[in-house]
């Protein structure tokens, strides 16, 4: 159909340059506004630290938070990366859309620049790095199928694959773009350069896993174990996790754009069959989509494993459906992202307390007023040990105070870097501050001390507890907390190859035991 049939607005890009503003500023109030949560200050505590990797991921998003440390610790400076990833994923789409016609390609960019998580999501994690670096990847592969030499077929490729391979040290799902790659080389192209072009691809990409590999068999493999193992503990199936997988989907890709795609499945396939970028898009999107379809049987897909994914699947409907279709999804788009804009203004002017009924109060509180909890604390600054019962408050707290929290107790199976931050033997007689927000049982802390009493303040509302600890006694902390830290979370497969005495965690506390 003719581009005349659209709006004025849509025909000359005036309505991207100013959804881009819009977007921006809005974008820029939000992550300024918005307390540092407890996975962000998690990370920022990896960028604090910088190291080969971390417990539990690669360490793309600790590189980029070293990065910018250096520089400022405000929240709205460590969100860069997230609050400018719509712009790249908006250019991405335009790029990958503009030989089909200018206004497609600014269609593909608004589509991409109106879904949710681009209007809501600032937050620096290590989906950041995955998202930007598999669209990226997809930029160069694309472009790799219209090079018209071999030579630049093959450079394109190589970029490809090395931008997988960036993807995956954010994230181990990243490899899900490598299965639609090989999908699409199998079973989607007849052209001459897919068998060097995806040999290319691979040898660019492998680096980052085989590097990956390398750096967990010096720290207890200890991502490996996470990712392959503590966090499927409780894998299998419940009724509730493909229904929920759905609605994600079509939340994240918004249900219009969704029904659109069925409604119009002639014309997805026909782009396929008549274009290498619809070809490309189909087979980039489905594959994941599927592959995450049925991992959902067996465990819950969260939103932010979808988000990599759902950028790519509005540049598949900018691609193959008719421009006026296409001007209807940007509306209705463009609605639902007032009220995402008008919901999030609603919620920051709220008063803290309309928050006290919820279970969730207290690490609002500890969250939000951040600066008066540690005014508590105040009083025990200069000779205790901080620490908490969790890694996101103490993340939290540590974020905010600019000095350590540690985590005290076995914590859970996600989120333990701090084994590797504090060093339990250095606190051998020391004093120790552990801060609670449920009441804590002092007969469970006293084998640890030799003085142990309890205190508890208020804070809007909210309720804190605080254990203080005198003559911390590290032998027995190793024998009844850290032994069995090691026997959950650090008990690796007699396959997997360990470098003698690389494990710090094994090495420090247990040097004459192994912790396969």
């Amino acid at each position: 159909m003719s581009g005349a049939r659209l709006p004025a607005a849509l025909r000359s890009g005036v309505a991207g340059v100013a959804l881009l503003a819009a977007l921006f500023v809005f974008r820029l109030w939000f992550a300024a506004a918005l307390p540092m949560t407890g996975d962000e200050a998690y990370f920022v505590l990896w960028g604090e630290h910088p190291a080969g990797g971390y417990y539990d991921h690669p360490p793309m998003v600790g590189w980029w938070l070293a990065a910018l440390l250096p520089f400022g610790h405000a929240e709205w400076f460590l969100r860069l990366p997230a609050l400018l990833l719509p712009i790249a994923l908006s250019l991405v789409a335009l790029r990958v859309a503009r030989p089909l016609g200018s206004e497609r390609a600014r269609l593909a960019a608004l589509l991409v620049l109106l879904q949710p998580a681009s209007v809501w999501n600032v937050l620096i994690t290590t989906d950041t790095p995955v998202i930007l670096f598999t669209s990226l990847s997809v930029a160069a592969y694309v472009a790799a199928l219209r090079a018209r030499s071999p030579l630049r077929s093959l450079s394109w490729h190589a970029l490809a694959g090395a931008f997988l391979g960036a993807a995956f040290l954010g994230k181990y799902f990243a490899a899900l773009l490598g299965v639609a790659y090989l999908a699409h080389v199998v079973f989607g192209r007849r052209d001459g350069m897919r068998a060097a072009g995806f040999a290319a691809l691979l040898i660019a990409a492998l680096p980052a896993p085989l590097y990956n590999l390398w750096w967990n068999s010096g720290h207890c493999w200890v991502n490996v174990l996470f990712n392959f193992f503590n966090r499927n503990a409780d894998a299998g199936f419940h009724w509730q996790n493909p229904p929920l997988y759905l609605a994600s989907l079509a939340y994240l890709a918004t249900p219009w754009l969704l029904f659109a795609l069925w409604q119009q499945r002639a014309a997805v396939r026909e782009s396929a069959r008549r274009s290498v970028e619809g070809s490309a898009m189909l087979w980039l999107t489905v594959v994941p989509f599927a592959l995450l379809g049925l991992l959902s049987f067996g465990k819950s897909v969260g939103l932010h494993w979808l988000a990599s994914f759902t950028p790519l699947l509005a540049v598949a409907a900018a691609l193959a459906l008719p421009l006026p279709s296409l001007a209807g999804l940007v509306r209705w788009s463009a609605g639902f992202a007032v009220v995402h804009v008008l919901l999030i203004a609603i919620i920051a002017a709220l008063p803290l307390e309309t928050w006290r009924s919820t279970k969730l109060y207290d690490g609002i509180v500890l969250t939000v007023r951040a600066d008066e909890l540690l005014a508590e604390l105040k009083p025990w600054a200069d000779d205790h040990l901080f620490a908490t019962d969790g890694y996101s408050p103490s993340a939290t707290l540590a974020y905010n105070a600019r000095r350590p929290f540690a985590v005290f107790g076995e914590g859970s199976f996600h989120a333990r870097q701090d084994d590797f931050i504090t060093d339990w033997r250095a606190q051998d007689g020391g004093k120790i501050l552990i801060l609670k927000k449920s009441e804590p049982k002092l007969d469970e802390y006293a084998p640890y001390f030799a003085q142990v009493e309890q205190r508890q303040f208020e804070l809007h509302g909210a309720r804190y507890y605080l254990v203080l600890g005198e003559g911390f006694n590290y032998a027995a902390y190793r024998d009844g907390v850290l032994a069995r830290v090691r026997e959950r979370f650090y008990q690796r497969p007699a396959w997997l190859p360990q470098r003698p005495g690389s494990c710090e965690f094994c090495s420090h506390n247990f040097p004459a035991e192994t912790c396969q």
